[in-house]
């Protein structure tokens, strides 16, 4: 029976792409599965059956170890040099974003509240 191995949605393309490439070097067989068009499926790497799955769960195991260190130390690099964006920045790259998420938040608390103010 195939087991799930690795999920693919919200993966970034360099991660999922050296998920594959290290099963590959360790000669894991896998396919993968795309969630479709509607989106109902699973993204997902997964192996036909569970005679690898100790092998190369261990090996995620320590690749994902490996790229949160990475990533720890990329991101207090760029922290170090201020080049990560605050909240300020952020609201400027994209106003219209935020506008329209300020509103549906107004909208939506309106529609919670006015109720019991009514009443």
């Amino acid at each position: 029976m195939a087991v799930l191995l690795f999920r693919l949605a919200n993966v970034p393309d360099d991660e999922a792409e050296e998920v594959r490439e290290l099963l590959r070097e360790h000669e894991i067989y896998f396919y993968e599965t795309e969630a479709g068009r509607w989106r109902v499926g699973l993204d997902a790497i997964w192996l036909p059956d569970s005679s690898h799955e100790a092998q190369a769960r261990e090996l995620l195991g320590d690749y994902q170890k490996a790229r949160t260190e990475q990533q720890r130390l990329s991101y207090a690099e760029l922290d170090e040099r201020g080049e990560v964006p605050g909240i300020g920045q952020k609201i400027l790259a994209q106003p219209i974003r935020f506008l329209a998420l300020v509103i549906a938040i107004v909208f939506i608390l309106a529609l919670s509240i006015l109720p019991f103010w009514l009443s």
